[in-house]
Formats: structure tokens, C-alpha cells, sequence
């Protein structure tokens, strides 16, 4: 026995050298409190730690939440006997005691934590083998519609139980895209865009998923894994606009109405309604179950239909879908009734008028729906107004409103007006309207000319246009103020040109004759006028217009001198600018209403570039013509009378000059600042421009550029850009530090082809900062540093003699003086 307890403490002994728990790495000490951390799952019989005893005491003691595993050696040392497991008990609460030989606690008890460290020990698990859930068409991508849960019975604070979940297989899968998504934390599973818009129960109505599940954040190759199957329905999108909805207008039912409904796919959404059009008082309102409501009665007759949209929202008000478009269309009932369409309607009929003529149509309103029952009107006359000669003298056609005579013409000397009371009803309401006929009379009389001959009267062919020359008068016996009795008066001769013309006064029915158009005397000088007299009505059968109706007059006009007349007021002219001198460019034309002879000149001929033919108005080109100084040339044509008072008139000459290729090209701008850096480390370039002073065509000008020295061609090269530029190269880099004129030819392609060699200077200079630095050189008569430094040393030696010679002698004078005269006339005061 005592041979076993010796091998027992040897074991300990070799366990406590090899291994150790604690704080600090210390595997022995004092009786205190302590924590030790030790991983689950390794060999028993390990030694924690070893507690030493202080006299009295001899032995320890162990309690608390041992579970049988851990115990206490007499010699203090503390070990667990078999393997730990955190999944049973994560941390063990233990309590060790010192004893003395008796058996009496000495010291303690002090409180022993034993933490169960986590290993990998255990494979996550799906709570399901199989998974079901279903899913609407549109959904919301990212917004999960159902969870996958898996368990893992190691520590979730490490990696051993942080789990992340994975979207192995989707089938169907379309096109390789994914429809569906999971986010690999929290196991939710949602659409993805594509999904969103693709999914479709008519075409695919279920899908399989795989899902995975790995421990260890799956970042490790030997982490646990465990996977379960998911499958998931389409369903059709509920998100759609309802039927148009009907409502009764003015409904005595309790407000508000449910009159529809919307839904959105999965719960929670926020609805609201949008207006299409503004209103001063919005009828409609959603509650949070997506009912629709009308909030009070409608007015069909105010507003027939109405068109709003609803909006589902997120919880962060973010549209969930597009707006869904609600009309609702207001159902008519009975209730307006007719209208006149005035207090009093009038009509007119002829007294000679025959049985069943329409005198005119009667058309009251209804505001109720058209093309319905509620807007079927209905006449009848209800009330005549003098029943003379006979009542019942007109009837009304019941659903048109169109009046008739029924019995017999009208005579107007019987009665001149009539007053009819019509009832017009729709199926529930009634209305009475007047309608007055007025008899009128028959067109039977003629106008009469007062005279038939207004005698001659003479006017200058230079009366002002307005002006009345004559009245004139007819009268008519018909009913005064009708279409009967109103004259109008017409030329009927004598006036082809329409220089007149006869305003009537529709009170008085004078007419008054006035120019129109300015007379002249070289086309009419005497005017033979006829002038008719006729009703607006045309007149009764067997009634004539006679002489009666017609009056004659004779206008004499009389000659005043005016100026020549251009037969347009703007000549327009087109000749090439290389046209030769002495070119007929043009001509103008004028004529004297009085036939005299005509002159022309010029006037502003600034360039003095033409030349008028004072006879004939033929105008020739008298100098070398230029479009680039003026591509139109503008002058003004004076044509005078010859004899009489010389009056003259003026118009336009325009000479359009016609481009030719008489420019040679030449650079855009005089380029000074072109340069390469002294010493060239490698071949540069340099961009120009080109330009040319006649008219480009709409493709613009095609240069095209090179050397203007063949021995140029070893050091530069020029090579085109475009119609304008070129590049500018040199061939190697040994040049010298100086400015070099370079000869470019340029050559414009026209018909004929122009060219022109023009100078373009490139520096080689040093360098600073990218800038070209050229020092300044000396120039004649401007003085060099060594010269200035010499002149100013002369200046200097000069000024020394000078000083030296007044030194000299003014110690002559002064010799014989001792020092301390000399000291004391130096501080004595001057005087006067």
C-alpha cells in the first residue's frame, strides 16, 4: 500500500514538471484564489496546479462542482481525472481547503474557477432536413421571405461556432443566374435583382436550393459542415391595379366607403395615395391594410371621373414597386333637370313662309350623363301667345326641338310677334321655356336712288387714300332695320381696278364713297361710274332689281408731275471678282408715270468699283473687283426726271462677288515663340497653322505643306496634320543655339493652285524652368561691365590726385602750428 501511494506522488510529480494551468505560468504557490483555463478534451490525470501548505496545516481539501473529475492531492496538487467537456459544464466553481492533522480547516476555503476552453469538437446542425417557404413574384430584392437555422454546440464567442451559411445548388438555374440569395449570417434567403424581375409562377412555379452551413466562419479547411434542402414557390404578384371602380354619385350612405382594394406582396407596407392632377379637395383615402375609401359624396356633373395612383412603401419610406393607377368613374343619376338655353329664345319667319318650313330649333341642356336616359329631353308646346288668327299655329318635334308651321302662313299685319311656352322634361324633372317668333316681312320693295345721276367731279390723281369724294342715297319701303330694307351699295363700272369704294351707315342707309386705292391719271383719267343699290335678303319671286336701283357718275382726274418708278425696289447682281473691267455687271430699269426721260447715277460707290449708263441703267465694272475687302457690294441706283421739275427716286444695287483663287495661303498668325531647348536630348516637333483669305468650301481648306529648301531636308521634316496644321520635325539633335528660319511651301489646291513660302522661326535656346533664357548680348554704344569698372576706377583716381594736392598745400600752411593749437582752434567757437 504504501508502495502505490509512492508510485501515485512520482506520477504527480512527473505531470506537474510537464504540464501547468494558471495565471502567470506559475504551476505552484500560496492557497488563494485563482482561475485557471484549460481546453476540453485532453487526457486525464493532468495536473493543474499545486498548492503548498503552511503549518499547521498538512493536507488539502476540495469541494464545490467537482463533477468527479477534478480532485486534490494531500500534497496539494489539483488535477482532473478525466476528459473535460465545456458542451457539459463550461465553467467549474471549486473551493480548496488547508487542514491540519486533525482534520480542522486552518485556512481557507478560497474559491478555485476552472474555465473550459472551446475546441472544434462539434458539427454545426440545420434545425430542418427540409426547408418550405414561397416567395411572391416582384418581391423586394435583399428582403428575405424566409430563414435556414443551423445550431453548433461549441462557443459562438469563437470561431468554432460562428457559422456561415452558403447557397449551394438553385434548380432550376436559368441562364447560369441566380434567382435567389442568402445572407450567410442570419440565414435569410431573398430574391436577388434578377430574381425580382425574373421569376415567374406560370413559367417556373417551385425551385430547389441547397444550402450549406460551415463552422469556423468557413474560413477554415477543416471546419464542420452540414447542408438541408429548401423549396420554394412562386406566387403570382399581388401588386396589381384593380378593376375601374363605379360610384353612385351623390350617395346618402355613411362615409367613407370602401370602394377597392390593393395588396402588397408580403406584410408591413406603409400605402398612400398620389393625385394625378390636383384638386382643391382630394376625395379618397388608404388605411394601412391597403382598403380604398371615398371620404364623401360625389358630383358627377362637377367632376365625372377621377385617376390617382397608390404606393407601397418600405419602413424607411422607400417604394417597395411601381405606383399602381386607381379610376374610379362616377355613375350618373337623375339629378338636374332640363335647362333653357336662354330666358327668351327668339326665331323669325317670313310672312310668306309655307306650311311645315322649320323656323328654328329649340336646344335645352341636361347635366346629367349624355346618351343616357337621364339626358333624354322631350318638347312640347304647352302655351301660344296670341291664339290669332288660330291656336295650334306651330309645332315642335318632340326630341329634336325643332319648330314648324303647322296650319297656315303668317301674316304680319295679323300679328308681328308670338309667344310660345314649351315644356321640356327628362323622365323625373320638367322645365318650361319661352320661345318668341317674330313675324317678318317679305323682301318685295326695291331700293330707290334719291337720283339718278350724281353729275362730275374732278380730283389731283394725288388724293389722299380715305378720302370721301361723294354721298349718295337710296331708300327702301320694306320694314326698316330687316334684311329687307338694309342697302348696300356696289360699283358695278367704271372702276375695274377697285380704286373705290361705298361704306353704308346702317342707320341712315347714305352711302359714302371713298378712295380706296390711289388714283392715277396715266392708266384712267376719266371714270364712267355705275353704282347699284341691293338688299342683303334676296327678294321675293316676280320682284326685280330695275334702273331704279342704279345711279351714274363721272370722275375726272386730273395729272400731277410724279417721280420715276423702279420696276423693283432691290436689284440683285452675281459676277465672278475676276471679272475684267469694263463688265457688264447689270442693269436697272425705271419708268416716268408722265414719260419723260430718265437719268440714272450712283450713289455710294464707295470703292468706286461701277459704273452706271445714265441712258439705259446698264452698269459695268470700272476697277479690279475683290470679294475678301466686300463679298456684297451695295449701292444705291438715283433715277431723275430729264426736264420737268427733276424729280428722283432711289433703289438697291447688290453685286454678289463670286470667289476665285486669288489668295495664297499663309500662316494663321506671325508664330514668335517657337523654340527647343539647347542642347536637343532627342528629336522634337512643333505644331502650326495655316490660313487663306478666299472663300472656303463647306469641307473647309485642304493645304498641304513642305520644305521650302531641299537642303532643309537632312535636319527637318514637315508632315501634314490636317486641312490646316502640319508638324514641324527635327530630323537628329545637333543643332546650334540660335534662331533658324525655316521656309515652309504652302500650297491651297484651288483652280489654279496657289502657293506661298513663308518664314517660320525656331529658336534653340537654354532652358529655365521650360522657358527659353537668352541672355542679352552687348549692343553698340551701350558700355560693357569691364568699361564700366574702368571708368568709375579712373573717377575714383581722379578724385584722390585732387584731394592729395589740397592736402599738401594746406600743411604748407599750417606747419608751424604745434599739435595743441592746432587741437584747441579746431573746438574753439567760429566767429564772425
Amino acid at each position: 500500500m504504501m508502495v502505490q501511494a509512492q508510485l501515485h506522488c512520482l506520477c504527480l510529480f512527473t505531470l506537474y514538471l510537464t504540464t501547468g494551468y494558471g495565471q502567470e505560468r506559475s504551476f505552484n504557490g500560496p492557497l488563494k484564489p485563482m482561475t485557471f483555463s484549460i481546453f476540453e478534451g485532453q487526457e486525464p490525470s493532468q495536473v493543474i496546479f499545486q498548492f503548498k501548505a503552511n503549518p499547521p496545516a498538512v493536507t488539502f481539501k476540495l469541494t464545490g462542482e467537482t463533477d468527479g473529475i477534478f480532485q486534490i492531492h494531500p500534497d496539494g496538487f489539483l488535477y482532473h481525472s478525466r476528459t473535460l467537456d465545456r458542451e457539459t459544464r463550461a465553467v467549474h466553481k471549486l473551493q480548496v481547503s488547508a487542514l491540519d492533522a486533525h482534520g480542522a480547516i486552518v485556512e481557507g476555503p478560497v474559491p478555485i474557477t476552472i474555465e473550459v476552453k472551446d475546441i472544434n469538437d462539434n458539427r454545426p446542425m440545420f434545425l430542418q432536413s427540409k426547408y418550405e417557404g414561397s416567395v411572391r413574384q416582384n418581391s423586394r430584392p435583399g428582403k428575405p421571405f424566409m430563414y435556414v437555422n443551423a445550431t453548433d454546440l461549441d462557443d459562438p464567442a469563437t470561431p468554432n461556432g460562428q457559422l456561415i451559411y452558403q447557397i449551394v445548388i438553385q434548380l432550376p438555374k436559368i441562364n447560369n443566374i441566380m434567382y435567389f440569395q442568402i445572407n450567410n449570417k442570419t440565414g435569410g434567403i431573398s430574391l436577388t435583382p434578377e430574381g425580382s424581375r425574373e421569376l415567374d409562377p406560370i413559367k417556373n412555379p417551385s425551385y430547389s436550393l441547397v444550402v450549406s452551413v460551415k463552422d469556423m466562419g468557413g474560413q477554415n479547411e477543416n471546419s464542420f459542415s452540414d447542408t438541408t434542402s429548401v423549396d420554394i414557390t412562386v406566387k403570382e404578384n399581388i401588386w396589381k391595379a384593380p378593376e375601374p371602380v363605379e360610384i353612385v354619385e351623390n350617395s346618402t350612405d355613411p362615409h367613407p366607403i370602401k370602394i377597392t382594394q390593393v395588396r402588397w406582396n408580403e406584410p408591413g407596407a406603409q400605402y398612400s395615395l398620389v393625385e394625378k392632377e390636383k384638386l382643391p379637395r382630394f376625395p379618397f383615402s388608404i388605411d394601412q391594410e391597403g382598403d380604398i375609401y371615398v371620404n364623401h359624396p360625389l358630383d358627377r356633373e362637377v367632376k365625372d371621373s377621377y385617376v390617382f395612383y397608390a404606393v407601397a412603401k418600405d419602413e424607411h419610406g422607400k417604394p417597395l414597386s411601381f405606383p399602381l393607377q386607381i379610376h374610379v368613374k362616377v355613375k350618373d343619376i337623375n339629378d338636374n333637370p332640363p335647362m333653357c338655353p336662354s330666358t327668351v329664345t327668339t326665331f323669325e319667319v317670313q310672312e310668306n313662309e309655307k306650311i311645315g318650313s322649320n323656323i328654328g330649333t329649340l336646344t335645352a341642356h341636361d347635366m346629367d350623363e349624355e346618351n343616357t336616359i337621364n339626358s333624354v329631353l322631350e318638347y312640347r308646346i304647352v302655351g301660344q301667345t296670341p291664339k290669332f288668327p288660330r291656336e295650334g299655329l306651330f309645332l315642335v318635334q318632340t326630341y329634336t326641338g325643332v319648330f314648324q308651321l303647322a296650319i297656315q302662313s303668317l301674316k304680319k299685319q295679323d300679328t308681328p310677334q308670338y309667344h310660345l311656352t314649351v315644356e321640356v322634361s327628362d323622365k323625373d324633372f320638367k322645365t318650361l321655356c319661352h320661345v318668341q317668333i317674330n313675324v317678318i316681312d317679305i323682301n318685295d320693295q326695291i331700293p330707290i336712288f334719291e337720283k339718278s345721276d350724281y353729275g362730275n367731279l374732278t380730283l389731283a390723281e394725288d388724293t389722299a387714300v380715305g378720302s370721301t369724294i361723294l354721298t349718295i342715297q337710296a331708300t327702301d319701303a320694306d320694314e326698316p332695320f330687316t334684311g329687307s330694307s338694309k342697302i348696300l351699295y356696289h360699283i358695278t363700272q367704271g372702276d375695274s381696278e377697285g380704286r373705290l369704294g361705298v361704306d353704308t351707315d346702317p342707320q341712315t342707309n347714305t352711302g359714302y364713297v371713298m378712295i380706296k386705292k390711289p388714283l392715277d391719271f396715266e392708266t384712267a383719267a376719266i371714270h364712267n361710274i355705275v353704282f347699284q343699290a341691293k338688299n342683303p335678303e334676296p327678294l321675293v319671286s316676280g320682284v326685280e332689281y330695275n334702273s331704279s336701283s342704279f345711279a351714274t357718275f363721272r370722275l375726272f382726274v386730273t395729272d400731277v408731275n410724279e417721280a420715276p418708278q423702279f420696276s423693283q425696289r432691290v436689284f440683285q447682281a452675281k459676277v465672278s471678282e475676276d471679272a475684267a473691267i469694263g463688265t457688264k455687271v447689270g442693269n436697272v430699269t425705271a419708268m416716268d408715270p408722265e414719260s419723260l426721260d430718265i437719268s440714272y447715277s450712283l450713289r455710294g460707290n464707295t470703292r468706286d468699283w461701277l459704273k452706271i449708263d445714265p441712258v439705259t441703267g446698264e452698269i459695268f465694272s470700272v476697277a479690279p473687283l475683290d470679294r475678301e475687302a466686300e463679298s456684297v457690294y451695295r449701292v444705291q441706283v438715283v433715277a431723275t426726271e430729264v426736264g420737268g421739275s427733276s424729280l428722283s427716286s432711289i433703289a438697291n444695287f447688290h453685286l454678289t462677288l463670286t470667289d476665285v483663287n486669288d489668295n495664297p495661303p499663309r500662316l494663321v498668325k506671325e508664330y514668335t515663340g517657337l523654340f527647343f531647348c539647347y542642347p536637343l536630348r532627342e528629336p522634337g516637333s512643333l505644331i502650326f497653322e495655316a490660313t487663306d483669305d478666299d472663300q472656303q468650301s463647306f469641307r473647309g481648306p485642304h493645304f498641304t505643306f513642305s520644305l521650302g529648301s531641299e537642303s532643309l531636308h537632312n535636319d527637318w521634316e514637315v508632315s501634314k496634320i490636317n486641312g490646316t496644321h502640319a508638324r514641324l520635325s527635327t530630323k537628329h539633335t545637333g543643332f546650334e543655339e540660335r534662331v533658324y528660319n525655316i521656309p515652309i511651301c504652302i500650297n491651297d489646291g484651288g483652280r489654279p493652285p496657289l502657293e506661298g513660302t513663308v518664314p517660320l522661326p525656331v529658336t534653340f535656346c537654354t532652358c529655365v524652368e521650360g522657358r527659353c533664357f537668352q541672355p542679352i548680348h552687348h549692343q553698340p554704344g551701350m558700355p560693357t561691365v569691364g568699361m564700366a569698372v574702368g571708368t568709375l576706377l579712373t573717377t575714383f583716381l581722379v578724385i584722390g590726385i585732387i584731394l592729395t594736392v589740397v592736402f599738401i598745400q594746406m600743411k604748407k600752411n599750417k606747419g608751424r602750428d604745434n599739435v595743441e593749437n592746432a587741437q584747441a582752434s579746431e573746438v574753439k567757437p567760429l566767429r564772425n
